[in-house]
C-alpha cells in the first residue's frame, strides 16, 4: 500500500498495540497477500484478538484519539480515523470460529507496513472463509488461491479438527478446488481427500435426520431467511 493517511493510521495502530503488549494478529488483505499472492487495496485493516482482550485494545485506540464502537458484541468492534477504520475481530459472524490460544500458537511472524507482526494462521484463514457464502460475498476463491500456493505446507490435521462436525463444508470446497485447478490437485494431500470421502460414504449409510433443520444461516444470514420464516425449517 502506498504511503498516505490510511497507511499512517494502520501503522500507528500497530505500534500502539505493540507498545501496550496486548496480543493480536493481522489478517484480512495482508494475510491473503502473504498466503495467496493476492494484494488488494483496502479501506480497513483486520486485527484479530481473543474476546477477553478486545475491550483493552479499544481502550488503547480510544486513548490514541480514534473513535471506537462495539459493532456486534458477539464478534466485531471497530476503530475509526479520517474515513478509514480498523476491524477488531474476535469471532466469526456466525459465532463458530472464536479466536483462541491455538491461533497464536501457530501464527507465523511477518512484516506488515514495515512493522513486525504475527499473521492469522493460514488454517484459520481458510476455516473462517469457508463459512462466507453470501449472495454478495463469497470467499471460496480466496480459499482456492491459498491452497494453490501453500496447500502442501498447510497443517491439514489442524484444519480437519477445526471443521469438526462441519467437515462436509471442507470436502465441498476441496472438490471445487480440484475443479478450478485440476493441474494443482496435488496441493491437497491424497490422504485428506480419502479421509473426507470415507466420511461421506459412512454418512450415506446412516439414517436421515428426522428433524427439518436448515444450517444455511451459518453461511449466510440473509439467503436462508425464507427457509426459517416461511418453510418451517429450524435453524442450527
Amino acid at each position: 500500500m502506498a504511503a498516505g493517511p490510511a497507511t499512517d493510521f494502520y501503522v500507528a495502530t500497530l505500534h500502539r498495540l505493540k507498545e501496550a503488549g496486548i496480543p493480536f494478529l493481522v489478517g484480512g488483505a495482508y494475510a491473503l497477500g502473504a498466503y495467496a499472492d493476492i494484494y488488494r487495496e483496502t479501506k480497513d485493516f483486520d486485527i484479530f484478538c481473543r474476546a477477553a482482550d478486545y475491550p483493552a485494545i479499544l481502550g488503547v485506540l480510544s486513548e490514541a484519539g480514534w473513535r471506537i464502537e462495539v459493532t456486534d458484541a458477539n464478534w466485531l468492534a471497530k476503530a475509526f480515523y479520517d474515513g478509514y477504520y480498523v476491524d477488531l475481530i474476535f469471532n466469526s459472524h456466525n459465532g463458530l470460529c472464536p479466536v483462541d490460544d491455538s491461533w497464536f500458537e501457530h501464527a507465523p511472524a511477518s512484516e506488515v507496513l514495515g512493522v513486525k507482526v504475527r499473521l492469522v494462521p493460514p488454517e484459520e484463514v481458510i476455516w473462517t472463509k469457508v463459512y462466507v457464502q453470501d449472495r454478495h460475498r463469497f470467499d471460496g476463491a480466496d480459499v482456492y488461491h491459498i491452497i494453490r500456493k501453500i496447500g502442501a505446507q498447510l497443517d491439514w490435521e489442524r484444519l480437519l479438527q477445526r471443521f469438526a462436525v462441519h467437515w462436509q463444508l471442507l470436502l465441498g470446497q476441496l472438490l471445487t478446488y480440484r475443479f478450478v485447478y485440476p493441474s494443482d490437485a496435488h496441493q491437497v494431500p491424497a490422504q485428506v481427500m480419502q479421509t473426507l470421502l470415507e466420511r461421506e460414504r459412512e454418512q450415506e449409510s446412516l439414517p436421515t435426520s428426522q428433524d427439518r433443520i436448515c444450517r444455511g444461516q451459518m453461511l449466510s444470514t440473509t439467503q436462508y431467511e425464507i427457509d426459517i420464516k416461511d418453510w418451517g425449517y429450524a435453524p442450527r
